[in-house]
């Protein structure tokens, strides 16, 4: 395999849509999803109303599902301080939450509290992709790839998020758009077990569809059957896939593993690591964002969404104590051992690499190469003191 690696020599260039594609205000959006479930435990299950008070607090890695945590660690003290038994029936209230709020047909019907929030007030949770990034989606199309989107978010949703950060004539851009795909079970599953179903009004028909033979929107499907239909639209017995996302879980390892497709991984914390954000990025957000809001959580002792963790350190580094405790050694996280091993590249936003030629080669992963290879437009500065201090 080559140490390098370019976007023009793939066929199919393909996006995740939530944190990748489309990037969140955080803040905004995890108090949201904790409120979200609190007020559900609160007004549906008797839970106490203190819950519903949040001292300012980050939800670190996976922004959907972290604010659940914080809410089960406070439901526990909860408990204690009620002098009732700590066991695990309160998880059914938790999951029950969960469905009421994000449920396939919560979006359609105005349930919970997420989407009518996000609904009324996009802006306020979604942020515009740059100018850029359009213009870049734009020019691989043009240059002959097929654009595909892979969502697990259901059409409804997607449309909301596309028209907001993409604009109205968005689906354009795109030759595939795959809605509630179920990764990584869109990877991982047969045909039979999950097959592609066509769309009305955003509503799944109910039949199965026993191929895909044409480019379109979809729901659900697998990738075998995808995997034939861009055979057929690339003229090329094993089209070469890129595949951009965020979830190690759902994305980068799914893919890799049974698609056998490049990843590029979605890595936001190489920003608080040293990594400067993009020029477009930045010129974009001082443009949208209002006055107003800027240092507005910073004022509440929020840190940025990319910021290493005072209490756990680094995303990418560990430091271990020797046995004895007199001296310490520098070893790899496991997140940062997995994006190494089924990525090709990571990097913080695809702003990052929107402004590259299609053609710029990129140092990949690579076992045989130093840590620091294979993240663009540079290492983490974690693992550039890694690499120093064992060079010393």
């Amino acid at each position: 395999m080559s140490e390098y690696f370019s976007l023009s020599d793939c066929d199919v260039i393909g996006f995740d849509l939530d944190h990748t594609l489309c990037r969140y205000h955080l803040k905004e959006t995890s108090r949201l999803i904790y409120e979200s479930f609190t007020r559900y435990l609160v007004e549906h299950k008797d839970y106490d109303k203190d819950l519903l008070t949040l001292t300012p607090y980050y939800f670190y890695d996976n922004y959907f599902d972290l604010p659940g945590a914080l809410l089960c660690g406070r439901v526990v003290d909860m408990l204690r301080k009620r002098g009732n038994e700590v066991n695990s029936d309160f998880w059914k209230d938790m999951v029950a939450a969960i469905d009421h709020n994000y449920n396939t047909s919560a979006f359609k019907e105005d349930a919970g509290w997420y989407f009518p929030s996000v609904k009324r007030d996009p802006g306020r949770y979604l942020q515009p992709c740059s100018e850029s990034v359009k213009t870049w989606l734009r020019s691989m199309k043009s240059a002959g790839k097929v654009l595909l989107l892979i969502t697990s978010s259901h059409s409804d949703y997607c449309r909301l998020i596309c028209d907001q950060i993409l604009g109205k004539d968005w689906e354009e851009l795109f030759d595939i758009i795959i809605t509630n795909a179920l990764k990584p079970g869109f990877f991982s599953l047969v045909p039979q077990q999950r097959p592609f179903r066509t769309l009305v009004n955003d509503v799944e028909e109910s039949e199965g569809l026993p191929s895909l033979d044409k480019p379109g929107w979809y729901s659900q499907g697998n990738w075998p059957h995808l995997h034939q239909l861009l055979k057929t639209m690339t003229g090329n017995p094993e089209p070469k896939v890129v595949y951009f996302g965020d979830s190690m879980r759902s994305d980068m390892f799914p893919a890799n593993m049974f698609g056998k497709w490049e990843t590029v991984m979605i890595v936001e914390e190489m920003e608080g690591e040293g990594v400067p954000r993009s020029d477009a990025a930045e010129t974009y957000e001082a443009q949208v964002e209002p006055q107003e809001k800027k240092g507005k959580f910073e004022d509440q002792g929020m840190k940025a969404p990319s910021a290493p963790s005072e209490q756990w350190g680094s995303y990418f580094v560990d430091t271990h104590k020797t046995p004895g405790g007199d001296e310490e050694s520098q070893k790899l996280t496991w997140c940062c051992h997995s994006i190494h091993k089924y990525s090709t590249m990571a990097i913080p936003s695809v702003e990052s690499i929107a402004d590259l030629p299609l053609d710029y080669k990129f140092p990949r992963f690579s076992p045989n190469k130093p840590c620091t290879t294979g993240y663009y437009p540079r290492p983490p500065d974690s693992l550039l003191k890694k690499c120093q201090s064992q060079s010393s």
